[in-house]
Formats: C-alpha cells, structure tokens, sequence
C-alpha cells in the first residue's frame, strides 16, 4: 500500500479527485449562501450568473493549484484548499457589505451582466492574493 503513493499517477488521480469533491462541496455551500438557484438560473441563460458561478469555480480551482505546487501532503494540500475556499467566501459577503445601495444576489439575479462580471472579476483576484498567500 505505501508503493502505491509513489506513484505519481496515483497521486495525481488522488489529488484530481479531491479537488473535484471539494469543488462540489464549496459550490453547494455558494448555492445555499446566495438568494437564487445558480443551475436554474444558469439553463433558463443568465448570463450574470453564469459568470459569477464561473468566477467561483476558477477561484477555487486557482487556489487548488497553488495548495498542489506548494504542499507535500494530501492533507495540507486539503487544509488550504478549505482555508482558501473560506477567505473566498468572507470575499463575497465583502462585496455583498460594500455596496449598501443594490443587493448584489439580486442584480445578479435580475442578469445585471455589470454585476455579474463584477462579481467573477473579483473571485478571480481574490484567488490569486490567496493562491500567493499560499505560496
């Protein structure tokens, strides 16, 4: 069994396989934090919310990649990824905070594309400031 981690197409899978699970995880924890249905919304075509789901989805994915070229362990690997997953989350309710004169979840839900690509913009960056914090 510990040959088996040696290997490093087991170890890729293994860490291909995480990320995947904890990208439906946070993305099932961003659907119950936001006032509207992300898949709903996204198959009747709004555009707005589609690029703020694309946002997170790049965002968490950005932050994976920086925990895997820096982290020896699966585990620590795991540890950031959540970490990271988190500081994005406190991002949003930011956003969400710094603009008391519209409610951001429902722009995006009216596909208020501003808004919308406003909102992937800033998921975006904000992963790359956690992504080199991880670094």
């Amino acid at each position: 069994m510990e040959n088996m981690w040696e290997n490093e197409y087991v170890y890729i899978a293994a860490r291909y396989s995480v990320v995947i699970l904890c990208m439906i995880v946070f993305l099932s924890i961003f659907e119950l934090v936001t006032k509207y249905k992300n898949w709903e919304e996204i198959k009747q075509g709004n555009l707005s919310v589609a690029l703020a789901t694309g946002g997170k989805i790049f965002g968490i994915a950005y932050v994976f990649q920086q925990s895997i070229l820096h982290q020896n362990s699966l585990l620590t690997m795991i540890g950031w990824g959540v970490y990271g997953f988190v500081l994005l989350l406190i991002g949003y309710f930011i956003f969400e905070f710094m603009t008391p004169g519209f409610k951001i979840d429902e722009e995006i839900q009216k596909d208020n594309r501003a808004v919308g690509f406003l909102s992937m913009i800033i998921s975006i960056a904000l992963s790359f400031v956690i992504g080199a914090g991880i670094s």
